[in-house]
């Protein structure tokens, strides 16, 4: 699929197909940062918006920051095979719908995806049996250099005690051993670094020749 846009001339211009960006990073590894730098920069860009069981936060509307759902209206979509991807966390479920993000591209919107390691594997399983998602899929893993780049990172947010870090840092140094399944690996610096990484990623695969519309060329 090729999306629209006017030229000087007022004629149609074709751009390359749309992505469907999946960025995926350990905890405290930076990714809602980058999601939410990479939105700004690039407002043709969307947001997948995730179903949630939890009940929303102060501020936060319906199919806006979340599709709220009950559980039994959740469960029936994970029967149903509706989801590209889905976990509990906390007691709380949290899914992206197939529809939500095939939708968004059909209208051709690169849509980003903000997804544990867990979740991200989950996503291109379901793309392998789906030849539009297959096309559009881009997977970024974005990790610190190292652990205890890591480590300092979470200890300076100060919301966790010792046992949590210790935990997340576990959980972590599992996650990180997954970066060779994406397809690339951004190591974490500055936010406007990674930014400018990540913008540099976009612009690459807008090039792919599977993707990019090529020159008029008379026949």
């Amino acid at each position: 699929m090729t999306s629209e846009s006017q030229t000087s001339d007022g004629k149609p211009a074709k751009t390359a197909s749309p992505l469907l960006i999946v960025i995926s990073a350990p905890s405290g590894g930076g990714k809602t940062t980058l999601c939410e730098q990479l939105l700004a920069a690039r407002p043709e860009m969307t947001r997948a918006i995730t179903c949630t069981t939890r009940a929303p936060r102060e501020g936060e509307k319906d199919t806006i920051d979340y599709y709220f759902l009950d559980p039994a209206a959740f469960l029936k979509r994970v029967q149903a095979g509706h989801f590209l991807e889905h976990a509990t966390v906390h007691g709380n479920s949290y899914g992206t719908l197939k529809s939500e993000v095939l939708g968004k591209l059909r209208q051709g919107r690169d849509v980003l995806l903000n997804v544990d390691v867990q979740g991200a594997s989950a996503v291109k399983d379901r793309a392998m049996q789906e030849p539009e998602l297959k096309r559009a899929l881009v997977s970024v893993f974005l990790t610190p250099p190292s652990v205890a780049i890591l480590d300092a990172r979470l200890r300076k947010r100060g919301t966790d005690s010792e046992a949590v870090i210790q935990k997340r840092l576990g959980v972590a140094r599992q996650e990180i051993a997954q970066w060779k399944h994406f397809d690339y690996l951004l190591i974490s610096g500055t936010i406007s670094e990674d930014l400018e990484h990540m913008l540099t990623i976009v612009e690459a695969e807008k090039m792919r020749s599977t993707r990019a519309i090529g020159p008029d060329v008379p026949g």
